[in-house]
Order: structure tokens, then C-alpha cells, then sequence
């Protein structure tokens, strides 16, 4: 899943089999990871969900992402390697899709905020990627939605979050068919029932981000790239709801051009006209042509995150990601993922050395263009430094940039942390009436973000514990 979605400081690896698409946690997980929405500039709406006490749950109100700005020469080449290859490495051999239209179902019991998500999400694939797709109310559908609790996914998935499989619908159907070429992408010719299954006992933001992947996996592209910075289809988890990116590929699936069981080089044949007519600005964009991630980098890094690792083994694949990803002339989101991953393995140990490798890592994503996101993650822990070090106007000045970055990416969890960062800088700059407001603000999207009461409460008490004035 998502390497800075996670809520805790445990990071997470799942290995996604070719049978399905799981959505893992990896992720590069913060000290603290909720986020922090501003107390002006954006447009939410309210649900109102029982609890005792806390402010109504916050949900965000649409946002339209802008589409990538970077060259269809390279866009071919994204399109082409999310396609044609699983995480597994194994290739495709020919593209498949959904013809005509697509019905999406929901069955099981779905908490409150998973529908207001869902129509959104369906709003947003009609209108940004021009797919001819629509719920059902009942009845059997393209894509069921299968709302089901997180043990249920954990009893044939251990480390999956939530997944998509193939010619099924239910979850006694894919434990029957998992064995069997049914269930198998590489053998898929076409796609014309999918199973998602999403848990539906975990926060509102963990639903819906999952949500998002999953159907995205299930209309298109099935692998993921390190090397894009802009993604959900990114094992590094940053992006929590579907891009102007991820619309346009999925845009490009559905092009009147392609069709089922075309192989690779007829798809790369077609991409040309395609990207032409539908994002013409890509061809004045300069290619960058970003090397491909190698295996031994993607394994570095799950030593460096996994749990299964012990701290010695973390250590070491974080050295050797680094190691690899400098080898390798990395200066983009690569080398800064690198750095941030060393700096969450030595937190503990090497504090110090800790905020020198998540500066490194800021100064390589601020040198990548559409690293916005990543960049409010690694200012959430130069943040919670400054604030243990009683220094409230740094942490104002460092939180500050990234509200409104957090909020246009519907990152609630993010947000909420952002804005909790603020009150203790408040705080400690002597101005408790500022920060009890930027608290209050905070609460309804950490409910969304962070889930149950309790949840939300720890992260108060969390990240009240790093003002030394309350020490």
C-alpha cells in the first residue's frame, strides 16, 4: 500500500501474487501521520457519524487534480510498463480491458462514508477519464464491491489491505478459484467480472483509499512504479486518491483505438495518436526518460520497511538502497525515498542523523516536479523535531506550506497531523487561543483520517507529548 500512508511507525510489505491485485502497506510511515486541513481556502462537507464528543466526521468536497506535465514520450513508456507487467515481475502477453459499459456494485456491510466516496469516485472516472461506468443498486455487476471485515481479507491475504481479483464476485468464490488459472491475471483475455474486497472496519480514509486503488486496478493498469512521483500506482504509497495522472492512463485504456488482446507493440503502435489527441501538451513537454527501478532497490526496501526485518536487517537494506539508488545517478523521488527510509530506521537510535537524511530527502523531492505530497510528509517530521526542541516558529514555517497541499490530495490523516503540529507550535510561541482553534479544526478530519475515537485521541496525546511544555 501506501509507504507514507500508514498510521503507525510499523512499515509494512506485502508481495502482490499474480492472481490478484492487493493493495500493501508499505509504507514510509511518520512518527506522526494524520494530517492537517487549514482553517481557510477549502470547501468541505460534514457527515455525522454517532461518537462521544468529538466534531462530526469531515469529508472533502471534489477536487479536479490537474493532469500531468511531463512529455508523451514518457507517458508511452509509464503506459506501456504498467500494463503489460504484474508487481511480480511476470509479463502480460496481451492488453485486456472492459468493453462497453461497466457496472459497479456494493454488497456486505459498507460504513456510512464508503458510498459518498464511491459516487464521487464514479463522478470522477465519467467525467476525467471519460469511462462509460455506473453503480447498481442491486443485481450482479462488472465490479462488486465486496464491504467485508479486515480479517476476512487478512484469512487469505495476510499482509493485504484490501484486494481485486479476477471472474469472480464474492470472497467464497475467489478462495475456490484461487488455485486455479480463473483467477489469474496473466491468463485473463478480457476482463469482464472483478471482485474488490475492501475492509470495512478500518478508518473512512483507509476504505476509500483502497477504494481508489482497487477499482483503478480493476479498470486498468495492474502494476506499480517507484518512478512515478504522481501516482497511486506507486508502491510507495504517497498519493491517497486517484491523479490527473492516474485519470489520463486510465483515459488511455479506454481509447476507441485499443481493444482486448492486442500485444505490446500494437498498443505501443497506437499511444501515439492516442496521447496526441487527448493530452496534446505532452508533445512539447522534453522527455526525461527515467530508468527503470531495479529489483535489488525494490528489495532493499522492503528489508528497510518490512516487519518481518530486524533492526539489523533494516539497517542494512536502507543502507542499500541508498547505496543503490546513488550507484544508479538517482536525483528524483528515488534518492529522496531512500534517504526518508534511512532516516525512519536510525529515528530511534541517531536522532540527528535522522533529520539529516529527511532534509536530504526534502531537497530531492523539492527538486522533482510533482513531489508536493511527499514534501508535506517529510515536513511533518522536521516539524515534530522542531517542536520537541521547543522551537514553535520553525514548526510553524515548515507546516505551513503544505496545508493547502494536503487538503487539494484529500489526505486527511495528513491534514489532521499538520494541523495538530501547528497547535503545539502555537503553543509554544505563547498564542493558546490560535492554537486551541487549529486543534478543534483538526478533529473532524482526523476522524476521517485516524477512524474510531480512541484513534483520534491517541494522535492528540501523541503529538502533544513532543511539546516540551507539556513533557
Amino acid at each position: 500500500m501506501r509507504f507514507f500512508r500508514s498510521l503507525s511507525d510499523i512499515h509494512t510489505v506485502t508481495r502482490r501474487r499474480c492472481s490478484v491485485r492487493a493493495r500493501l502497506a508499505l509504507v514510509l510511515s511518520m512518527a506522526l501521520n494524520a494530517c492537517t486541513p487549514s482553517t481557510e481556502g477549502h470547501v468541505s462537507r460534514q457527515m455525522n457519524v454517532a461518537d462521544s464528543g468529538l466534531p462530526p466526521v469531515r469529508l472533502f468536497a471534489t477536487q479536479v487534480p490537474p493532469g500531468p506535465v511531463r512529455a508523451n514520450n514518457d507517458l508511452a513508456l509509464d503506459f506501456i510498463e504498467l500494463s503489460f507487467r504484474l508487481e511480480s515481475g511476470r509479463e502480460l502477453p496481451v492488453f485486456t480491458r472492459f468493453e462497453g459499459p461497466i457496472t459497479v456494485a456494493v454488497v456486505g456491510a459498507a460504513p456510512p462514508t464508503l458510498q459518498p466516496d464511491l459516487t464521487r469516485l464514479v463522478s470522477r472516472l465519467r467525467n476525467e477519464a471519460r469511462i462509460d461506468i455506473r453503480q447498481r443498486a442491486s443485481g450482479p455487476a462488472n465490479i462488486t464491491i465486496n464491504a467485508v471485515p479486515q480479517r476476512e481479507i487478512r484469512k487469505v491475504l495476510p499482509q493485504a489491505a484490501c484486494f481485486v481479483a479476477p471472474n469472480v464476485s464474492t470472497l467464497d468464490e475467489y478462495r475456490k478459484a484461487r488455485k486455479k488459472n480463473k483467477s489469474s491475471w496473466s491468463s485473463l483475455r478480457k476482463r469482464e467480472r472483478l471482485a474488490i474486497f475492501l475492509p470495512n472496519d478500518v478508518s473512512p480514509q483507509e476504505v476509500r483509499d483502497c477504494l481508489h486503488e482497487e477499482l483503478a486496478q480493476s479498470l486498468g493498469p495492474l502494476n506499480d512504479l517507484y518512478r512515478l512521483p504522481d501516482s497511486v500506482f506507486n508502491d510507495d504509497n504517497v498519493h491517497t486518491v486517484l491523479t490527473g495522472f492516474d485519470m489520463l492512463m486510465l483515459r488511455t485504456y479506454y481509447a476507441p483505438e485499443l481493444r482486448n488482446g492486442m500485444t505490446r507493440g500494437q498498443v505501443a503502435s497506437a499511444l501515439p495518436g492516442i496521447l496526441t489527441r487527448i493530452n496534446p501538451q505532452g508533445n512539447y513537454a522534453a522527455s526525461r526518460f527515467a530508468t527503470r527501478t531495479p529489483g535489488a532497490w525494490k528489495r532493499a526496501i522492503e528489508s528497510a520497511l518490512g516487519p518481518a526485518s530486524s533492526r539489523t536487517e533494516r539497517r542494512a537494506g536502507a543502507q542499500n538502497a541508498l547505496s543503490i539508488a546513488k550507484s544508479m545517478g538517482w536525483t528524483d523521488q528515488r534518492r529522496a525515498f531512500a534517504h526518508y527510509a534511512m532516516a525512519r530506521v536510525v529515528q530511534r537510535d541517531d536522532p540527528a542523523l535522522a533529520q539529516q537524511h529527511y532534509s536530504r530527502a526534502n531537497q530531492y523531492y523539492q527538486a522533482t516536479p510533482g513531489t508536493h505530497l511527499h514534501r508535506a510528509y517529510v515536513a511533518t517530521q522536521l516539524a515534530a523535531h522542531a517542536i520537541s526542541q521547543g522551537n514553535g516558529a520553525r514548526a510553524l514555517a515548515l507546516t505551513g506550506p503544505h496545508i493547502d497541499t494536503a487538503t487539494r490530495n484529500e489526505n486527511a490523516a495528513l491534514l489532521s497531523t499538520l494541523l495538530l503540529l501547528r497547535a503545539e507550535a502555537l503553543d509554544l510561541e505563547n498564542r493558546p487561543a490560535e492554537a486551541q482553534a487549529v486543534r478543534l479544526d483538526s478533529l473532524g478530519w482526523a476522524r476521517y483520517g485516524f477512524g474510531d475515537d480512541w484513534a483520534v485521541r491517541a494522535k492528540l496525546r501523541e503529538i502533544a507529548a513532543l511539546n516540551p511544555l507539556k513533557g
